[in-house]
């Protein structure tokens, strides 16, 4: 990026660590003595803040967090969508209470009234006439790969260079320089190589995709609709629908991840732009921030896996499509609320013009400083990228990275009372995301880029 003065670039970044570290020293303190949490976190994901250090905080409600040190900031992270209703809505809140009090029972491994109104609920929004509950959108993924193979009879799946479906073996496998298959920089000793289980082409890449399912041994193509985990990478006009057909035209099933596309509306993206799914995986948001997930079948994928039973599988007990915790009373109250009282039809349109006033503001910062970034929107949901036009790929959005000046934009946030999500430049809207929180962000990010040109 030589249009930037690299060495100034340094000195700024490093003023505001030092700044972040002088205003926050309860939350360093709090790290620093985290003798028994390994990696000093509750989960190693926490240390990617920029700083030195994660934020400790002390509460968070709406679309604010507050942190140790008594500092209110403007959450555009929301649990990297874990909080895409805000942070404990009324509605969550009374119906944890219930649940938890006067009706009593988190989890008793037997089913209760919500899980019929949920799984309905997911079949209006979505269009898939089955559903079954994880605790997580990564259990979702891997058991619905499974089921899938089960289905097809065919070993591998197929999926996007930097699509990001949790932490699912198969899906760690990127395109390296020379477009070979290769496991994901970074993966941390995979049972088996994940390039033997998987076939991977870059997104918007019909002509690969159809080459790599023409093989025939693959059971599904597993895709978000739009990436999202590298950066905001949208389909290009017909690809999605090129996808379909490359899927119908070999036999191959097509799992959509809707975990963090929901974004894109009330049904996700498969609402949205009419998509037809054989299968959807969704986690995170659903609950509140209440751990759960889902995964839903097409009536005729649903009637497949059935018949495929009489071969010997067993899923209701070994065949590891499951768990103790999933579908528990208290997961199904949070979805049931979210769905019905937050996360609800009407709720979409106000966040989604919050999305687009925040992308309004970015790209016109960008253009006043003549900078070659590019912003790109998923209904409630935008980030800008260090790249213009905006990357069409996994391969090419990662390219545009760079840690040092992400590093200094997110302190510049963090330290004004602006919180981004930590590993790349992405805000989302919640139902209690405020105008003047969008505008607070605005002022911001212009003072971060008046530094930066200098």
């Amino acid at each position: 990026m030589d249009y930037l003065n690299r060495e100034h670039l340094a000195t700024l970044a490093a003023q505001e660590r030092r700044r972040y570290h002088d205003q926050h020293p309860r939350s360093f303190e709090l790290h620093a003595n985290a003798e028994h949490l390994f990696a000093r976190v509750p989960m190693t994901w926490m240390n990617k803040w920029p700083g030195g250090f994660p934020l400790g905080f002390s509460s968070a409600h709406g679309a604010v967090v507050r942190d140790l040190d008594g500092h209110d900031l403007v959450d555009f992270a929301l649990g990297d969508t874990g909080a895409f209703a805000g942070h404990s809505p009324n509605a969550l809140v009374r119906a944890l209470d219930k649940r938890v009090g006067i009706d009593g029972g988190v989890t008793t491994m037997m089913p209760n009234e919500d899980a019929e109104w949920v799984a309905a609920e997911l079949s209006r929004r979505f269009g898939l006439a089955q559903w079954s509950f994880s605790l997580s959108a990564t259990d979702a993924n891997r058991w619905l790969l499974r089921l899938v193979r089960l289905a097809t009879g065919r070993p591998k799946v197929l999926v996007f260079s930097y699509s990001y479906h949790g932490s699912v073996d198969e899906t760690f496998v990127v395109l390296d320089e020379y477009g070979r298959c290769v496991s994901r920089p970074g993966n941390v000793a995979p049972a088996v190589d994940p390039s033997t289980t998987t076939r991977v082409v870059e997104f918007n890449d019909l002509e690969g995709l159809r080459r790599e399912l023409a093989h025939g041994d693959v059971a599904a193509v597993l895709s978000e609709p739009a990436l999202t985990n590298i950066g905001i990478v949208l389909p290009e006009p017909g690809f999605l629908k090129g996808v379909r057909e490359a899927c119908d035209a070999t036999g191959t099933l097509l799992i959509l991840d809707e975990t963090h596309t929901f974004s894109a509306g009330p049904g996700g993206a498969t609402r949205r732009w009419h998509l037809a799914p054989d299968a959807i995986t969704i986690g995170k948001s659903l609950g509140g921030g209440v751990p759960c997930g889902a995964y839903g079948l097409s009536g005729d994928l649903a009637r497949r896996v059935t018949e495929a039973l009489g071969t010997g599988a067993d899923i209701v007990d070994v065949g590891g499509v499951g768990g103790t915790l999933a579908g528990n009373a208290l997961s199904l109250a949070a979805m049931r609320a979210v769905l019905d009282e937050v996360l609800t039809d009407e709720s979409f349109g106000p966040m989604e013009e919050l999305a687009t006033l925040f992308a309004h503001d970015v790209r016109d910062a960008i253009i006043t400083h003549d900078l070659p970034w590019s912003v790109s929107q998923l209904g409630a949901r935008c980030e800008y990228r260090f790249a213009s036009p905006a990357p069409t790929t996994g391969g090419a959005s990662m390219r545009s990275a760079d840690a040092l000046l992400e590093e200094y934009l997110h302190l510049c946030c963090v330290n004004r009372g602006v919180l981004l999500t930590p590993f790349h430049n992405m805000a989302l809207m919640s139902p209690a995301t405020t105008l003047s929180q969008v505008q607070r962000h605005a002022v911001v990010f212009n003072e971060a880029l008046d530094e930066l040109v200098r």
